[in-house]
């Protein structure tokens, strides 16, 4: 019997159940979290692993969807109780949306436990989750080559010196525009970026929905858009799907170089894009890696001068 691939890749965020209303549909039950949508598209390009927990209510319908993508679940525990759960609404734009309830459930007592083989993975992404876990989880790695987080408001707002801490010990810190302000309390981008650059980081991804992410480090900034789409159905996870996009890129290069680092931000865009065509991880269930190279294409064409 044949071993599987090494873990290239480890990814540590939150799993949940999701009732989402866009101005397409309404859905109950939907299987979300940023663990979820990073790792799905994380595994299209590396052997990735999930860290997570789950309540016992979490059929096995959901795992037989992790199971599809490939990904491992060594590191997904299950707890008694209920699973995290979440409901929102957006506005007609897809921009803007309401959270109408959070039940934090069995993911309250979260304490990532990362099982041996985890530990050594050369790349890491910390998906928003509260910085005092993402330091539990550094503090469990050996020496990962590459390592990415993630943020958000509340953190800021509450674990600021926890955060800071996490943001000393990464390499690559991703946040939207107004977290990176929020966070530095500049109003301009690059100032914010320059700043943050300054805390320790190699690089700093600011991203940006629909007008795409930014790239920053001390060599420069790139810009890379978002794939222009005809409609959104879903835009949940977005953010989360085009960082494992990115980061398992990465993964699959095995190098970090501006070269490597601009191509993940392609592959992120790209495989964002087909997320939010559909609800949950529907879209990305039947993707296959024509349409995905179709779509590098014509986005490479689009991007040509």
């Amino acid at each position: 019997m044949s071993r599987p691939a090494p873990l290239q890749l480890v990814i540590v965020g939150s799993v949940g159940l999701d009732t989402i209303e866009t101005p397409a549909a309404k859905h109950a039950d939907l299987l979300g979290g940023s663990a979820s949508y990073a790792c799905a598209a994380a595994s299209f390009f590396a052997p990735t692993g999930m860290v997570g927990v789950v309540g016992s209510d979490f059929g096995k319908s959901y795992l037989d969807i992790y199971r599809g993508f490939g990904f491992d679940l060594a590191g997904l525990q299950v707890r008694e109780g209920r699973t995290f759960r979440w409901s929102g609404i957006y506005e007609d734009n897809m921009d803007n949306r309401r959270t109408l309830s959070t039940e934090l459930n069995v993911f309250a007592e979260f304490m990532p436990e990362l099982p041996e083989n985890y530990r050594r993975a050369p790349f890491l992404f910390l998906a928003n989750i509260a910085p005092a876990l993402q330091l539990r989880v550094l503090d469990q790695m050996r020496k990962p080559r590459f390592v990415v987080a993630d943020t958000m408001d509340l953190w800021i707002n509450v674990a600021l010196a926890d955060l800071k801490k996490v943001i000393r010990r990464i390499d690559l810190l991703t946040l939207n525009e107004s977290e990176a302000r929020h966070l530095t309390g500049e109003r301009m981008l690059v100032t914010a970026a320059h700043k943050l650059l300054g805390w320790g980081p190699r690089y700093i991804l600011i991203k940006k929905g629909e007008h795409g992410a930014m790239l920053f480090s001390k060599r420069g900034t790139f810009l890379m858009p978002a794939y222009p789409l005809d409609a959104v159905n879903d835009p949940t996870g977005a953010g989360d799907t085009f960082a494992g996009g990115f980061i398992g890129q990465l993964a699959a290069g095995g190098k970090v170089t501006e070269e490597a680092l601009r191509r993940a931000m392609l592959v992120g865009s790209v495989i964002a894009s087909f997320n939010v065509e559909a609800f949950s991880l529907n879209r990305l269930r039947k993707l296959t890696r024509r349409d995905f190279a179709r779509r590098i294409t014509a986005f490479k064409h689009m991007l040509r001068i």
